[in-house]
């Protein structure tokens, strides 16, 4: 939970033991949204939830230690092959960083891309704003886990949300 001006609590909601949001995170933000509704504050769950910031790789253990300096970040936990995947910021933030290992170089694409985790009733809304705007989307065979969009240029974007996550 952060205060920050003028007049702003941000409260982010993540089960660390599940590493992302479980249904018990949506309830509970359910009620602190509907809590500070009755006591007549301004509540905003459709802005966004999280960005990450996702970087293209070759080798991720090579790449990985370099972000970390550069950013000031700390090794995020291992995932359940024991390889550790992200960076994240101590203080909690900045944007996280992870390491999409490639099987080959693309030349082709970018190699950064964006994550914007956002509630999941705001996801179409979202798309459909992005496109309206001259993006497209390249990739919806993982919705409701997240969408592939592109800018009129090809750099990449994700509209991430909680849901079908594996």
């Amino acid at each position: 939970m952060n205060l920050r001006p003028p007049g702003t609590v941000h409260v982010v909601l993540t089960s660390h033991d599940a590493h992302g949001v479980t249904e018990a995170d949506v309830e509970l933000a359910a009620t602190i949204s509907r809590l500070a509704a009755d006591g007549a504050a301004d509540s905003r769950p459709a802005a966004i939830g999280r960005i990450e910031v996702a970087i293209d790789v070759m080798d991720r253990d090579a790449v990985r230690p370099f972000w970390q300096a550069v950013l000031g970040y700390e090794a995020g936990p291992a995932g359940p092959d024991g390889r550790i995947i992200d960076i994240v910021d101590p203080r909690g933030v900045g944007p996280a960083f992870w390491f999409q290992q490639m099987d080959e170089p693309r030349t082709q694409r970018n190699r950064i891309h964006i994550d914007v985790t956002v509630p999941h009733d705001v996801a179409d809304e979202r798309i459909a704003a992005a496109v309206a705007a001259g993006g497209r989307v390249i990739d919806d065979e993982a919705a409701r886990a997240f969408w592939i969009l592109a800018d009129p240029e090809g750099n990449e974007a994700c509209i991430c949300t909680w849901q079908d996550r594996d």
